[in-house]
């Protein structure tokens, strides 16, 4: 699969600091890469995946729009909620209205929709260390940057959820994310599922080139459960797990830079088979059963 990536420097946003970039400008830059585009750039993902989806941006979803909407009631920023009065939405009626407000960039819910995202944000200010993380007397919603890689020479962007606007000490970014389950072994999971390390390991890298923090920097992921009581859960990425992210990190900006030079995004296996194992535990089984 060959394409060529064609640079929008003249309309992309400028290098530093924005803090009334809207979403939709923020994601729709293709010059740049963001911790979520380094991850689709690698296994089990691939480069043609990560440039498909960069010219085809995903429809909304009912997962997306829970997040969505929980991270507005949270943060205070977001797109307008919009609760759709009636029963059932199979109606054409109903239909009409969820249209109407997707049209002018709504997310709608339902009422039980709405309560639930209510409800989460009372159980964050009720948390005493999420609550004092996202306390908005000190810090700012949906802030993004912009930096070059010095050694690839790429341009790299990040959004924090929120950013925090204290003068001295150290520099402790809060990233909200909702979830099914925010006990820690589902989390552990989640960080490899995700990628989250990898995500600690970009916005804390954004943090010191943008001049907002120091090599002591640190991402706090605040999980919060999507069914009540609406448990929250504040996680921190051991050391190990951010070596791993730094190296895979380098690995997608590399990635990333060779592909925008050639304009060939590769797939899966584009001139040579894949020789695949059956894995290891399937190896392990049959080997007892049948050698």
């Amino acid at each position: 699969m060959t394409t060529t990536i064609e640079p929008q420097a003249d309309t992309a946003p400028a290098l530093g600091m924005h803090n009334d970039l809207s979403n939709e400008a923020y994601h729709a830059d293709v010059t740049s890469l963001s911790s979520s585009g380094a991850r689709k750039l690698l296994p089990p993902s691939c480069p043609a995946k990560f440039r498909y989806e960069q010219d085809n941006p995903q429809p909304a979803s009912k997962t997306f729009d829970y997040g969505n909407a929980a991270h507005k009631k949270v943060l205070g920023n977001g797109p307008e909620l919009v609760v759709i009065e009636h029963d059932t939405w199979n109606t054409k009626d109903a239909k009409a209205a969820v249209a109407e407000a997707r049209e002018r960039g709504a997310i709608p819910l339902k009422q039980h929709e709405m309560d639930m995202v209510d409800a989460m944000a009372a159980a964050i200010r009720r948390h005493p260390l999420a609550a004092a993380l996202l306390d908005p007397a000190y810090g700012a919603p949906e802030q993004s940057g912009f930096w070059i890689d010095e050694a690839s020479g790429i341009r790299r962007r990040v959004r924090f959820d929120w950013l925090p606007s204290i003068q001295e000490g150290r520099l402790i970014i809060p990233d909200y994310k909702t979830t099914s389950d925010a006990s820690n072994e589902a989390m552990q999971k989640d960080i490899d599922k995700y990628g989250y390390n990898q995500q600690a390991d970009w916005y804390e890298t954004g943090a010191r080139a943008l001049n907002l923090g120091g090599i002591d920097a640190e991402l706090l992921l605040i999980a919060q459960e999507k069914k009540a009581p609406y448990l929250v859960n504040v996680i921190g990425i051991e050391f190990g797990s951010r070596v791993i992210a730094e190296a895979k990190n380098r690995r997608a900006i590399e990635t990333f830079a060779e592909c925008t030079a050639s304009g060939y995004w590769p797939g899966y296996a584009d001139n040579e088979p894949n020789y695949l194992a059956l894995p290891g535990y399937a190896e392990n089984r049959d080997k007892e059963l049948y050698l």
